[in-house]
């Protein structure tokens, strides 16, 4: 059994309207200058971050695939040590300091303990896999056993779950190394990733601006070079809409797909977990290591017999000649404000269908009225997250009404909090009309995709651009994949004139992430879309 790790540390101080005041270290050390970063370990079980007396050879881990590092590690360039101390001095030097990023709200201080374990394993056994090794993050609301589990709120502050989510200990049999824990909008509940734990993660195209949410930390720790790959979870856009803020690649799977156990609820019928990565390639790797039947979540009976024997494997070239891609037209918005991204998703389109897909219009009238009314976040989340806190005795709350009652938590998710709380029954006849008309969708828009063979709905992930921080972000696309259960993939589809990154959704039907990743893959090779962020340099040698 693992040991936990320390305390999370000193928090940033935040000002009014989500603005960082001072924004304090995540772990307490010396400033240090990107030509010694390099030589940054975690020497301590308190999680602090503390200078080598012999820095690691020097190897730049800024933009590696996961293919290149697992190359470089079975060469003999690099080992798993060195990665870590690679990826930590990129985090010392960017997430607290310089543009200060602030996507972290925990790094493992036995993520090198861990590393050269797996050296050893490499070394006297082989390796485990593409994973073997590789540092990942992972978000703050999936359980893990050596460090704390809070969702970024003060309410948890200090909770040890003592077990893996299942999809973090498949990560972990796989041979990751997980670096560390990301901030998110706290609970999950929003997409500006704002917390009371972890203050607020900036984006790093912009650190005016927010990062996407709520697996913001994890798309900003990404894109920024903090670690190879990562985990978030969904529940309305949650993975999808980092995605695209971050010139990432993200997925919601087919609900079923992968496992929501130990992962802290928002609401059961719309969860699900799942990779941000910065090519397709890592986003197929760390899918092939997470999916799969579970015994704990019933749900993932559905995924049986229909999960490919490697999503890595199943990409194909470049061509697209099968693919038919249909522009779902009431998903790209009508306001003046939309029409900057939605000529950019267009461009995308135009390029996927320069592979040879088949490019076709859709206008599914009524889809939103179809959609209206579908979410159920609110009339889940508190009985959800009771469920979860009841298996832990020493969990320091157990209930919505306590965290709402203690007022620890940050400002920007009081409102939702109070309305959760007030819903009095688990079932109302509200909450079933809502479930009955998410089937009613579901229908409608497979009979609109199977009626004209189309292999993916295509619309922007978000139809504006990351908002500044401190205001709400509009146009978000993300209520069709969970209303209807089906897969959608999030892709770099350009940037703004001002720089700042927007995504493009493809939708498929039911367990078709094969065909979405092979539609994304091709796209990728063809336009290599990933530019990455200004303001997270590689580091100075």
């Amino acid at each position: 059994m693992r040991q936990p790790a320390g305390p999370p540390g000193q928090r940033p101080d935040l000002g009014r309207a989500g603005h960082p005041a001072q924004v304090g270290p995540v772990r307490q050390s010396a400033p240090l200058t990107a030509a010694v970063c390099l030589a940054i370990a975690v020497a301590s079980a308190t999680g602090r971050l503390d200078a080598q007396t012999t820095p690691p050879a020097a190897f730049e881990v800024h933009e590696k695939s996961i293919v290149e590092l697992q190359d470089a590690m079975r060469s003999g360039l690099v080992s798993s040590v060195q990665l870590v101390d690679a990826y930590l001095a990129r985090i010392r030097a960017y997430d607290q300091d310089g543009p200060r990023i602030n996507a972290m709200i925990a790094v493992n201080a036995r993520a090198r303990e861990t590393a050269a374990a797996l050296d050893e394993e490499r070394r006297t056994r082989g390796p485990r896999g593409l994973l073997h090794g590789i540092p990942v993050v992972v978000k703050d609301n999936y359980a893990t056993v050596d460090m704390p589990t809070t969702g970024a709120s003060k309410a948890l502050d200090g909770f040890q779950t003592g077990r893996d989510a299942f999809m973090v200990k498949k990560l972990r049999d796989a041979g990751a190394v997980i670096i560390g824990k990301t901030n998110l909008h706290e609970l999950a509940y929003g997409i500006t990733s704002i917390s009371s734990l972890g203050g607020q993660t900036r984006n790093p195209y912009d650190p005016t601006r927010n990062p996407g949410g709520s697996s913001g930390g994890t798309g900003a720790a990404v894109a920024a070079g903090f670690a190879a790959a990562g985990l978030g979870t969904d529940t309305c856009g949650s993975i999808r809409n980092p995605a695209a803020s971050n010139n990432l690649v993200g997925l919601r799977g087919t609900a079923g797909l992968s496992s929501r156990d130990g992962i802290l609820p928002l609401a059961h019928t719309q969860d699900i977990g799942g990779p941000l990565a910065r090519t397709v390639t890592d986003l197929a790797i760390v899918l092939d290591a997470t999916v799969g039947f579970d015994p704990a979540d019933p749900n993932t009976r559905a995924s049986e017999g229909r999960v490919p024997r490697t999503y890595f494997s199943t990409m194909g070239d470049i061509s697209l000649q099968d693919t038919r891609i249909g522009i779902l037209t009431p998903l790209f918005g009508t306001a003046p404000e939309d029409a900057e991204v939605a000529g950019i998703a267009r461009q995308a389109i135009g390029a996927i269908g320069q592979l040879g897909a088949d490019v076709i219009e859709i206008a599914m009238p009524g889809l939103d009225d179809l959609l209206r009314g579908t979410s159920v976040i609110s009339a889940e989340f508190k009985f959800d997250l009771m469920d979860f806190l009841a298996a832990f005795p020493n969990a320091p709350v157990k209930t919505l009404g306590a965290i709402v009652a203690g007022g620890k938590y940050d400002p920007a998710i009081d409102g939702v909090l109070k309305r959760a709380e007030a819903v009095a029954s688990r079932d109302s006849e509200a909450y079933r009309t809502a479930l009955a008309k998410r089937d009613t969708t579901r229908d409608a828009v497979l009979a609109a995709m199977t009626s004209r063979g189309i292999t993916a709905l295509a619309y922007p992930t978000l139809r504006r651009k990351p908002a500044r921080i401190g205001e709400p972000q509009a146009g978000s696309n993300c209520q069709l994949s969970p209303t209807t259960g089906l897969p959608a993939i999030s892709i770099p589809a350009g940037f703004t004139e001002d720089g700042l990154p927007v995504g493009l959704d493809l939708l498929g039907l039911p367990f078709s992430e094969p065909a979405l990743l092979k539609a994304a893959y091709a796209y990728e090779r063809s336009v290599a879309p990933r530019k990455p962020p200004r303001s997270t340099p590689p580091l100075a040698q």
